[in-house]
């Protein structure tokens, strides 16, 4: 079975998880407040009274003098992050959303510690325009290292205003009391004691914390409370379990798809069969037959209602429409990588530090090694294909929404409709996940526009067909790699350059129409930006030089080729090649590949990684390839190490390769993982777990396939990806927590180095460096001839 649709362990490691449980409570009612959904779970919040001065706050709460006024849903104000219900629970409102890593449990883990409350009182609500402010989705690895720290300081400055409530309540100094679960009390006397819920439960904060004046990624609002020093956690770093698991497993869970609202019809989205082609003639006749039926057209957007979601389905299918004639400027897919190479470069940029004089060190050089890579447009692919819903009704919108970023989503449904941002509700509701810019962003845009058109709230759920085929796509590159090396053998030269189509072709959020699909249909200006990378490591060589080229997307506008963000952008693609690479160099002075790598590594971190990961695995030094074996099937390892903002990653892969068949098994990963504070252990194991099988995944089989028409891959036949039986039989994972250091991120940085340890093992093992992803049995058997 393919690993989308298993439960746990698959390529995407989408086991879906969140704790929205407000999410699926509002959507049964678009205009259920913040408010009424804490009343409806019994706990009503209010305010304290109007704003007053950071330190006063407290004063107010004490006197039990309440007024119903909440403090303004902003970025400075404590009452946006933090709320102790009446019943003493906690709420964690948090602007960004999980995508299936157990994220919700470790923000609760890290609003407990610093509240010194049990960890199960405390529940994340997620995603909600209206309960939080913009973190800046799900983006980046960012959510425990940006999000929670922002929870973490607001948890923190929730304490000391309570525990200087409880001093005046109490008539005790504030730092002769000490707190646990809920309970503040005096440290002489426990008889002297008041819960939070006894002290403001019920009413909301109102203490203004130190906004930078920044939203999104950078947002952080600390207030005057330090947090707690790392050695007095006792919640912070234990391999709390999810309560998400189990819902999911017996079904009881909700998902974006299970919403219902009163009076929805369903949709559905026709796409051109040529890349495009929009609609020059459409018989809404042709479905007159069809209960509820309306065709909704809009220069190149064309969809479909109806009362039913069977017939919008048949509705769909059975509208004549005349297109345009179109001829796509695609390539034969054979000539991707030569239409990259001559293409011509659009933008060019050095990135990090260009050392020495690169120039000069190769021309004086005994010997240069030089390669080349080249990397597929890949998709997705998700579990599920997109769905969204809205309901744009008297000057309100209201949208149940599976993208990763609910409120930059909210923004671009705005543009789009040309409505105020606080005329939008958006609501997020776990949808099939996506690791990056999928089709949720473009499905919401859809459903907006036809609830638009219709008046109604319209459920739209695009096809199998559209969700692989017209998704954004991971961008296709080429990598060029060359070294210098004098005639002792020193490498004295490095540079690497990728050339290739923008990872923001379409940007990563949606917040601007001209990103959507939609946006492109209904004929908005573009402006297609640009960007790539470079390696990210601590290789130190006397003359180094990388930089990135980007080249024009294939087809400007409303094209399946669009490329954006996929599960950490671009970082898979250079590191094979900048990993091979180095792994090339070592083979061509005869050292071992992990010797090679510790004589040029500089950072302590990474050598820490590198040291723990062959430690573990057992790696003996000498040279690659082993050149030792015969018969059909062998066997080799290879290692890769990677940073990526901040976090250290070194994997040793162990593959076993038929030669006869070309079938590639990755059989067991080690792993060693330093992304400094681990928050919690077991989430974070999963995390990884999840990185490597769709890193597997990744390199092994996913290539969108194409003609000079559009995008042919369509389902999993067309569009294959790791089957079940092809998982390793072991993934190791050795943690390496510094608490002393903030979390640096773990949703991504592990799959970059998943292709290059796998090339590596699979050069060490037959002798043939394969440079060209995916490594899919007919790729490996044409290379090994």
């Amino acid at each position: 079975m393919p690993l989308r649709h298993a439960c746990r362990h698959h390529p995407r490691g989408e086991t879906r998880g969140n704790e929205l449980r407000a999410n699926v409570m509002t959507s049964m009612d678009p205009n259920l407040s913040r408010r009424a959904f804490l009343r409806a779970g019994g706990a009503l919040v209010v305010s304290i009274g109007a704003p007053l001065a950071l330190d006063s706050a407290h004063a107010q709460g004490a006197s039990g003098a309440a007024a119903a006024v909440k403090p303004p849903l902003t970025p400075d104000q404590l009452s946006t992050y933090v709320a102790v219900n009446a019943d003493g629970s906690v709420a964690a409102y948090f602007g960004k959303i999980d995508m299936g890593h157990g994220l919700a449990t470790a923000i609760g883990q890290m609003v407990a510690e610093e509240l010194d409350v049990p960890v199960g009182v405390v529940r994340v609500v997620m995603g909600d325009t209206a309960t939080s402010v913009n973190q800046g989705g799900a983006s980046g690895s960012t959510g425990v290292q940006l999000g929670g720290r922002q929870l973490r300081a607001a948890a923190a400055e929730a304490r000391r205003v309570l525990v200087e409530m409880a001093a005046d309540r109490l008539g005790v100094a504030a730092d002769r009391l000490q707190v646990a679960d809920g309970v503040v009390s005096a440290q002489n006397d426990a008889s002297q004691k008041v819960s939070y819920a006894e002290l403001i439960g019920g009413r909301y904060f109102d203490v203004r914390l130190a906004w930078n004046g920044r939203i999104g990624n950078a947002l952080y609002a600390p207030g005057k409370a330090a947090p707690k020093d790392p050695k007095d956690y006792r919640v912070v770093g234990q391999p709390i379990k999810r309560d998400d698991v189990a819902p999911r497993v017996f079904a009881r869970f909700d998902f974006v798809t299970d919403v219902k609202v009163p009076g929805m019809v369903h949709g559905r989205m026709i796409r051109p069969s040529v890349a495009g082609a929009v609609p020059v003639k459409v018989d809404e006749a042709s479905i007159s037959d069809i209960a509820g039926a309306k065709a909704v057209w809009n220069q190149g957007f064309l969809g479909v209602v109806a009362d039913k979601e069977w017939d919008a389905i048949k509705a769909s299918g059975q509208l004549r429409v005349e297109w345009s004639q179109a001829k796509p400027p695609f390539p034969d897919q054979a000539a991707l990588y030569a239409h990259i190479r001559h293409a011509p470069v659009r933008q060019r940029q050095a990135e990090g530090r260009t050392i020495g004089d690169v120039a000069a060190a190769f021309r004086t050089a005994a010997r240069v090694v030089e390669a080349e890579y080249e990397w597929p447009f890949q998709s997705h692919a998700s579990m599920g294909p997109a769905c969204a819903i809205a309901d744009v009704r008297d000057g309100q919108v209201t949208l149940w929404t599976g993208s990763q970023k609910p409120h930059f989503t909210r923004d671009g449904v705005a543009a789009i409709l040309g409505v105020p941002v606080e005329s939008v509700h958006a609501i997020w509701v776990q949808g099939p996940g996506s690791y990056g810019r999928n089709d949720a962003g473009d499905v919401a845009m859809d459903a907006a526009l036809l609830s638009k058109a219709v008046g109604k709230p319209v459920r739209l759920q695009y096809m199998r067909d559209q969700g692989t085929a017209w998704d954004p796509k991971g961008p296709a590159s080429i990598h060029r790699a060359r070294a210098a090396i004098d005639a002792a053998g020193k490498v004295i030269a490095y540079e690497f350059m990728s050339k290739a189509f923008s990872r923001v072709d379409v940007s990563y959020d949606e917040s601007r129409p001209r990103d959507t699909l939609a946006g492109h249909l209904i004929g908005v200006p573009l402006e297609s930006a640009d960007g790539f990378g470079v390696p990210e490591d601590s290789y130190a060589f006397d003359n180094r030089h990388t930089y990135w080229e980007t080249i024009a997307p294939l087809l400007e506008r409303g094209s399946p080729l669009r490329t954006s963000h996929l599960r950490d952008p671009v970082g898979p693609q250079i590191h094979f090649a900048s990993e091979s690479f180095i792994d090339e160099v070592a083979a061509a002075i005869n050292l071992d590949p992990v010797a090679f790598r510790r004589q040029h590594v500089t950072d302590t971190r990474d050598l820490a990684v590198i040291d723990a990961a062959t430690e573990k695995a057992g790696w003996q030094r000498r040279a690659s390839p082993r050149n030792d074996q015969t018969g059909s099937k062998v066997s080799g390892r290879g290692f890769a190490y990677v940073q990526r903002s901040g976090t250290r990653v070194a994997i040793v892969a162990e593959v076993e390769v038929d030669r006869s068949s070309g079938k590639i098994w990755a059989r067991k990963f080690t792993i060693a993982h330093d992304c400094g504070q681990v928050i919690n252990p077991d989430g974070l194991r999963h995390a990884i777990e999840g990185n490597i099988l769709q890193g597997i995944s990744r390199t092994l089989w996913e290539e969108v396939a194409f003609d000079m028409q559009s995008v042919t891959s369509v389902d999993w036949q067309t569009y294959p990806i790791l089957d079940i039986t092809e998982t390793p039989e072991e993934v190791d994972v050795i943690l390496i927590d510094r608490p002393e250091s903030a979390p640096s991120g773990a949703g991504e940085p592990t799959i970059r180095a998943v292709a290059a340890a796998i090339a590596n093992a699979v050069f060490d093992a037959t002798g043939v460096r394969i440079r060209r992803v995916p490594f899919s049995p007919d790729n490996v058997k044409a290379a090994l001839s």
